[in-house]
């Protein structure tokens, strides 16, 4: 088959009907029915309205409360990932930024346990868990929990 033989696949394009353009295509009232609101060009009304009755999401009760937008999300990095900086160095939340570890600057970033880590390190981040702690002090290093 060649590029100029291509045709197109019967009825993959269909036409929309042409309301109001004959008998044989809901003439007259176009399928709105007799006058009243819906039947008026720009009909349509708000989203949920319900002609006056009281709305659904109004009839429902509310309940419960959800604390997630004052919940603290924290950046989670282990310690086998602090192993790529330099023995001695310091480490904050812009330096970690810097090395791609972390999204943004402004980032909560909690240190956790997972692996090992060779080198002494000074490390300041607003959150530690135990075992990132003990291996931190047990290189020699500093974990400093900054606010």
């Amino acid at each position: 088959m060649l590029s100029h033989e291509i045709t197109k696949i019967a009825g993959a394009n269909k036409r929309r009907k042409r309301l109001g353009k004959g008998s044989g295509s809901h003439g007259k009232t176009c399928g709105k029915g007799h006058k009243g609101s819906l039947s008026r060009a720009g009909a349509g009304g708000k989203l949920g309205y319900e002609g006056g009755q009281m709305p659904l999401f109004r009839r429902l009760p509310k309940r419960g409360f959800s604390n997630y937008k004052f919940s603290r999300r924290y950046e989670i990095i282990n310690v086998s990932q602090l192993d790529r900086f330099e023995d001695g160095s310091n480490v904050d939340v812009a330096s970690l930024f810097g090395a791609g570890l972390v999204d943004s600057v402004t980032s909560r970033v909690k240190i956790l346990g997972d692996g090992e880590l060779t080198k002494k390190l000074n490390i300041s981040v607003h959150k530690f868990s135990k075992t990132a702690q003990d291996k931190i002090l047990s290189c020699g290093g500093v974990a400093k929990v900054v606010a």
